[in-house]
């Protein structure tokens, strides 16, 4: 049993059943135990790999397309080029390497980091600085981004929020709650039913169904949306999910491997599918898998390019890389590509017209 577990089942036999977005909050940030506030869970040592340690044509793409929006819309100056949750600072730092060469963009961004994890930030800090003074920002919270034009990429950050769940059982929705089974944590139901209103009201009434309610993912992109709306500008969220996404997704990943949610709190990355309908908030959107996002910005060209002086293992990896990122099988469709502007704006690289 985790420390953490301790905690937890100590806090339940006080005050009874918690919710599953307050079991979520407490395994990943955790003061002490928390997943991300004590440890790098990225890479080959850690519990998962995400796109931009694949390979770097994820980040390049990524960046000229926010830079090519950037000179659509008139290349405002100053503006913001922010990420959320930037896990090692790769993909920040493959951006701003692909983007050196477009004329004014590094002169005019203001490079802001949403990142809550003392030893993350140290880790970014190296990645995307390597000595030059470009700057670099850290806030915690997406409200303190700056009010300016905001150029934003979120790659695998919304799955990360806490989540609420909801059960549809004998006539009315009840919240899923993890309280103690034999003095283990068990997931449950609230005895008393949850109004059928937002979100509820919307989806099937289906015995048994389970929905998924990101209420923090929705108020980060309100910041978002305020800023978009106000100053212009383009949000490009990256993650594995859907559209009105249904049942129960939430899961747990430790060393490269699934688990159980309730086996290792603190010592396990926990994470939900993404609910893309509610992130776009009825504003101008855009909407399509990765595959065709980056097969669109000219992924196979670019690997056709980097692959001219590889030979051997290493560029079997690269062929594997593009693979993964690509294809339907793989990261191709199981994530998607969420981008969101003001309805003045031509339509973001990436997107058909």
């Amino acid at each position: 049993m985790t420390p953490l577990a301790h905690l937890l089942i100590e806090r339940i036999r006080e005050g009874g059943p918690i919710t599953v977005a307050d079991y979520m909050a407490e395994c990943l940030l955790h003061p002490v135990h928390g997943y991300y506030t004590t440890r790098d869970p990225f890479g080959v040592a850690g519990d998962f790999t995400t796109a931009p340690e694949i390979s770097q044509m994820f980040g390049e793409l990524v960046g000229l397309a926010l830079a090519q929006a950037w000179l659509d819309q008139g290349a405002p100056s100053p503006f913001a080029l922010a990420e959320l949750g930037p896990g090692r600072g790769t993909l920040m730092a493959d951006i701003l390497r692909a983007t050196r060469a477009v004329p004014g963009f590094h002169a005019a961004a203001q490079v802001v980091l949403v990142e809550a994890s003392p030893v993350l930030r140290r880790k970014q800090e190296n990645t995307i600085s390597r000595g030059q003074d470009l700057g670099l920002r850290w806030i915690e919270v997406a409200g303190d981004l700056p009010e300016l034009p905001l150029f934003l990429v979120a790659n695998e950050f919304f799955d990360a929020l806490p989540i609420h769940q909801f059960q549809f059982q004998n006539g009315h929705w009840h919240e899923r709650l993890v309280g103690l089974t034999d003095g283990q944590l068990a997931f449950g139901l609230a005895e008393r039913g949850y109004p059928t209103v937002g979100l509820l009201a919307d989806r099937q009434h289906e015995e048994g169904l389970v929905i998924e309610e990101g209420r923090i993912g929705r108020f980060v992109m309100r910041q978002v949306h305020h800023r978009l709306h106000h100053h212009g500008g383009l949000a490009l969220v990256i993650d594995y999910g859907g559209w009105m996404s249904r049942g129960d997704t939430l899961q747990a990943l430790r060393a490269h491997a699934f688990d159980d949610p309730l086996a290792h709190p603190g010592e396990a990355d926990l994470t939900a599918h993404v609910d893309f309908e509610p992130l776009a908030q009825l504003q101008t959107h855009f909407y399509t898998t990765q595959g065709a996002f980056l097969q669109r910005l000219g992924i196979d060209a670019r690997a056709q390019h980097l692959a001219r002086n590889l030979t051997g293992a290493a560029l079997e990896s690269h062929l594997a890389a593009h693979r993964r990122l690509t294809h339907p099988e793989e990261m191709g469709s199981l994530f998607k590509v969420l981008a969101v502007t003001r309805a003045d704006a031509p339509p973001p690289p990436g997107f058909a017209p």
